[in-house]
């Protein structure tokens, strides 16, 4: 819990810094397909357009966060770097031309992604249950990822929830392997006929 709310204090902080030196940090956001925008990828998710803007990504980023961050800490880092860097670079690729995407919203609907998903992959009883609380509690958020309204960045709702499916897919790897390892039956042989 201490990780994530001080990721969302930092938050708060930019925001001020924002609003009292008067600093465009919106510009810093992803600009798709721009070379200058690539930089945006790595600090879109920090940056917000208003206080209300971060703040209707401060809950849902404690609640996942928490959520997330329950694992071991090596697990939920690579889980946001992955969600953070597919987001960010999808958004980058299929973003309107001329558009700037800002927002934490990439790692809500990754986190939201990552624990929905984690759970199939892993097959995990207690993963799979917090996939489904999450489902039930969240699972509105994802007609976000679906084009339609004016200024909201569907598509760093879409490539964050694909983050989010790609981490739960690579940091389930162990776990799929474990299970092919346990099934009965002949193993594949992977050496050479002699």
């Amino acid at each position: 819990m201490l990780l994530t709310t001080g990721f969302v204090a930092i938050l708060y902080v930019i925001e001020l810094i924002d609003v009292i030196t008067h600093q465009p940090f919106a510009q810093a956001g992803i600009a798709p397909r721009d070379s200058d925008g690539l930089s945006g990828i790595l600090f879109a998710p920090l940056i917000h357009a208003n206080w209300g803007h971060l703040m209707s990504n401060a809950v849902p980023l404690l609640v996942l966060g928490f959520l997330v961050f329950l694992s071991t800490l090596m697990r939920a880092v690579a889980a946001t770097a992955i969600i953070w860097i597919v987001g960010g670079a999808g958004t980058w690729l299929t973003g309107g031309e001329g558009t700037v995407h800002i927002g934490a919203s990439i790692i809500v609907f990754g986190w939201l992604a990552f624990l929905v998903m984690q759970g199939i992959f892993s097959r995990n009883a207690v993963q799979l249950a917090v996939g489904v609380g999450v489902l039930f509690l969240y699972g509105g958020l994802f007609w976000g990822v679906l084009p339609g309204q004016p200024n909201i960045s569907w598509q760093g709702h879409l490539f964050g929830a694909i983050g989010g499916v790609v981490a739960a897919w690579v940091l389930s790897g162990a776990d799929r392997e474990r299970r092919r390892a346990a099934r009965p039956g002949p193993k594949p042989y992977g050496g050479f006929a002699a």
